[in-house]
């Protein structure tokens, strides 16, 4: 089932995806079911939104593909190596990525696959995990790389607004081990890279997050980049599409 949250006459609700339409829901699925209002929108006729906005926090997880680790000098960790992102770094399917260019003078893409989590999860052994999840979607984890190196630590690199594209919706029944993950820039692919190429997956990095915070519904995990990460200006647009979870299509300004 694919889930997708969207403003249509100004108010903002759930749907599920049948084809061409969104079948509305009453109200968020994590929380309030799949029960539906008979409403119909036209998917032509609804802006579609960051499938979630976390409550809580984005756990990221880095150097989790062999290549990405390589290209950047260093081995892959023995287990995942976390981070966060805030959730006021959240956008959706279209919105811009704002380049502070006042800060930072090389702002990149990396592609990503994002697990939303479904339910409060504290010390869940992998075998387990994946019944914590509510379903995928397809993320960007913006990094101001030259902030990264200067920083010493992530948080500011990998935290401004608009630096966490989410979408463009939430698909509940995927398997995170199949399927491809390609960015492209202005049309030209960058990176490539199955998603079986994870050094830690999905399970693994539930149970190793899960025992050190706990996670809530609505939080999101990233789950690591390939290769080919590189930087974008003012008038790109960046598309980081996974096989069975659609594209997600953003475009970058300068912050004014």
């Amino acid at each position: 089932m694919r889930i997708a949250r969207f403003s249509h006459q100004d108010a903002i609700k759930y749907g599920i995806v049948d084809d061409t339409d969104l079948v509305v829901l009453a109200g968020d699925p994590m929380f309030a079911g799949y029960d539906t209002t008979g409403e119909r929108v036209p998917l032509a006729d609804a802006a579609l939104l960051a499938p979630v906005i976390p409550r809580s926090k984005v756990v990221a997880v880095g150097r989790n593909y062999v290549d990405h680790a390589a290209e950047f000098g260093n081995d892959v960790p023995a287990e995942p190596l976390l981070f966060l992102k805030p959730n006021t770094s959240v956008i959706g399917p279209g919105d811009a990525i704002v380049r502070p260019v006042a800060l930072s003078e090389r702002t990149e893409f990396e592609g990503e696959l994002a697990v939303i989590v479904g339910r409060i999860a504290k010390n869940v052994p992998a075998g387990r995990a994946l019944e914590y999840v509510f379903g995928y979607t397809i993320a960007n984890d913006v990094t101001a790389r030259d902030l990264q190196r200067s920083d010493g630590q992530w948080s500011r690199a990998k935290g401004f607004d608009t630096f966490c594209p989410l979408g463009p919706a939430i698909e509940t029944e995927f398997d995170p081990t199949v399927g491809t993950l390609t960015t492209r820039l202005n049309g030209d692919v960058k990176q490539s890279a199955p998603l079986s190429d994870m050094v830690h997956r999905v399970p693994e990095i539930i149970a190793y997050a899960s025992a050190a915070f706990t996670l809530l519904p609505g939080d999101v995990i990233l789950t690591g980049t390939p290769a080919g990460v590189g930087p974008f200006v003012a008038g790109d647009v960046v598309e980081v599409e996974i096989t069975g979870l659609g594209i997600l299509r953003n475009t970058a300004r300068d912050a004014s």
